[in-house]
């Protein structure tokens, strides 16, 4: 399987001979370019229009995060497995309002599930989630009966809501504090956790839809406008739960990740290099972990799951088989 290579140092990546090549002022590094799948970078790197061509001939894509961690952009190299036949599919599913809802309400419905078992999973090790439970079991029975993609995401938010509620008394650290959820910048320890881990989780989304024959332009329930792409946002709402999320609790709960592994500054609050690959190593291991998959009848690791999931919403587009996204069954 290829591999992920992230780069935290300040220096250069060029293109020597057939490989790639790192240079920083601590060190200097080949990276065997076969073995390596995407590239995500922290640190302030160098790059050149030699490097980009060579890594579009060999598929790779590169993900830039900024300062504080949180995505800024990507090279997405020429589609090598672009269809104009699945494009056309999924603009047909999203400029048709009922067909884009079928997809929609798969996708809430699957993300909801998994929260539901994430709950579930600690119900059972003696967490006081059960009002929370309750309360997203209630919404997951109205998901069906949302008559717009609108209604729809002001159910997935409630859903949420609700599970955020829960997070203080799964992690029972009082130094992470849940609060209230909020993002750029974040206001507590805990919501940068959460918006570094779903960051990474939108970069391996995207970079899972580059192998498959989908545009990730298109998604069906975060709206398709000028941002650039909406596909790999709603596939990271299935996952995050039963990824992110209990990296986090894992994190937190072992003391992986304390109070001191943060830096605060007028813009917020960041996670310090050393906690950020701790969380990257814990998510790398997380990734690669396999589970039985009742539907194919073999172990796949969670990231072949990610890669399944589109391939399910190919098969949806073309009328092959209609879209049931996955949920954890532990």
């Amino acid at each position: 399987m290829k591999k992920t290579l992230y780069i935290f140092s300040n220096g250069e990546l060029v293109r020597k001979a057939n490989t790639l090549y790192f240079e920083s002022e601590e060190a200097k590094k080949y990276i065997p370019v076969e073995d390596t799948g995407e590239i995500m970078i922290f640190g302030e790197v160098t790059v050149n229009k030699k490097l980009l061509d060579f890594l579009s001939q060999k598929e790779i894509v590169l993900h830039f995060f900024n300062y504080y961690g949180y995505y800024m952009g990507s090279f997405y190299p020429r589609e090598h497995l672009n269809s104009g036949y699945m494009t056309l599919k999924q603009a047909e599913h999203y400029l048709d309002d009922e067909k884009r809802l079928t997809i929609a309400k798969g996708i809430v419905y699957g993300a909801a599930r998994n929260i539901r078992q994430v709950l579930k999973y600690y119900q059972s090790r003696d967490k006081n989630v059960t009002e929370v439970l309750q309360s997203v079991e209630r919404l997951l029975e109205v998901i069906n009966d949302c008559p717009d993609t609108t209604t729809l995401m002001a159910i997935e938010g409630n859903i949420r809501d609700h599970y955020y509620k829960a997070f203080d008394n799964i992690t029972g650290n009082p130094d992470f504090i849940f609060q209230v959820r909020s993002r750029r910048p974040p206001k507590n320890y805990l919501n940068t956790l959460i918006s570094f881990g779903n960051s990474l989780l939108y970069t391996i989304c995207l970079s899972e839809i580059y192998k498959t024959h989908l545009d990730p332009r298109i998604g069906y329930l975060h709206a398709t406008n000028f941002r650039r792409f909406t596909l790999n946002l709603d596939l990271a709402e299935i996952f995050k739960p039963i990824i992110i999320d209990r990296i986090i609790f894992t994190l937190i709960g072992k003391k992986m990740i304390t109070k001191q592994d943060f830096d605060r500054d007028t813009e917020g609050i960041m996670l310090k290099e050393k906690a950020r690959k701790c969380f990257i190593e814990e998510l790398d291991n997380k990734l690669k972990t396999t589970i039985n998959h009742r539907e194919i009848g073999r172990h796949v690791s969670y990231r072949r799951l990610i890669r399944l999931e589109l391939y399910k919403i190919e098969k949806h587009l073309i009328g092959e088989k209609e879209y049931s996204a996955f949920v954890a069954r532990w």
